[in-house]
């Protein structure tokens, strides 16, 4: 029997083909977060590989949870594709732009095509700015968790907001509507669920976690199969190709961008357009 997780990730993808699911282990996802719980069955079987930009060692234990919880999920929704587990942050989730920009850096030395940011904050800097026209520069898709503070004023986040246009930001969906708490001002790209998502925990348990950091490690995930589907697309053309299928139909508005993704009818619209 699956864990929750992976039922949950078997229902999203039904649809996609078994030969996508296996050619997304040509695509790396870096997930640039607090570590990760490499022994989760969820996260093991993906050849992962690790990297902590302080210590500047493999080691990437997670001591707070929210990098094993994201990475797992970005596991259950890629099929084969690589994970690149990058520790940035610290034990209480607290990230520097500084440790940041050199995930990013290190992200794309190892060949990350998908660079997953669950990670905002209100300011950025720089170094920040610079990381992301790093990484849009040689070719990779950055996806950003749009945050979880409507409720508290519905800050812009940073860094979603500098990924508007080349990237993707991600709104937490619930029952195909907004998620009460996710927040709209970084010019949202699409939605994915978000609400009691399924997620491993640290020790091998699974349980459940609510906001958009889980949401941009779906379409992490998602993006993964859409360039297995088509490895010659750009970053730019997988980012308009989960918008284009997603929920609205060609429709965008400020609570879900375009829509909940459709990952199978964006990995069948990737087909077609190899096909062409």
């Amino acid at each position: 029997m699956l864990p929750a997780a992976g039922l949950v990730a078997a229902l999203a993808l039904t649809g996609v083909s078994p030969s996508v699911l296996q050619a997304a282990a040509h695509v790396e996802i870096a997930v640039i977060d607090t570590g990760a719980d490499l022994s989760v069955p969820a996260i093991a079987a993906h050849r992962t590989a690790g990297y902590d930009v302080r210590t500047k060692t493999t080691g990437v234990a997670d001591r707070n949870g929210h990098g094993t919880f994201v990475t797992s999920i970005a596991a259950e929704y890629s099929g084969d594709a690589r994970l690149l587990v990058i520790k940035a942050g610290s034990s209480s989730g607290a990230f520097t732009d500084d440790l940041e920009s050199k995930a990013i850096h290190y992200a794309i030395a190892h060949g990350a095509r998908v660079i997953n940011l669950s990670i905002g904050g209100p300011d950025t800097s720089r170094t920040e700015r610079a990381a992301i026209r790093f990484a849009v520069a040689h070719g990779a898709l950055v996806v950003t968790a749009a945050g979880n503070d409507y409720q508290m004023g519905n800050p812009v986040e940073y860094p979603a907001a500098l990924v508007s246009g080349t990237g993707l930001v991600v709104a937490a969906s619930d029952d195909g509507t907004r998620a009460p708490f996710s927040g709209t001002r970084s010019r949202v790209s699409l939605a994915a669920p978000g609400v009691d998502v399924h997620g491993a925990l640290r020790g091998g348990r699974y349980g459940r976690a609510s906001g958009t950091s889980f949401s941009a490690a779906e379409v992490s995930g998602a993006a993964a199969l859409v360039w297995a589907a088509d490895p010659s697309l750009t970053a730019q053309q997988v980012a308009r190709l989960l918008e284009q299928t997603a929920s609205g139909h060609g429709t965008w508005n400020r609570d879900l961008g375009w829509g909940v993704v459709d990952v199978a009818a964006a990995v069948a619209r990737a087909q077609t357009v190899a096909a062409d």
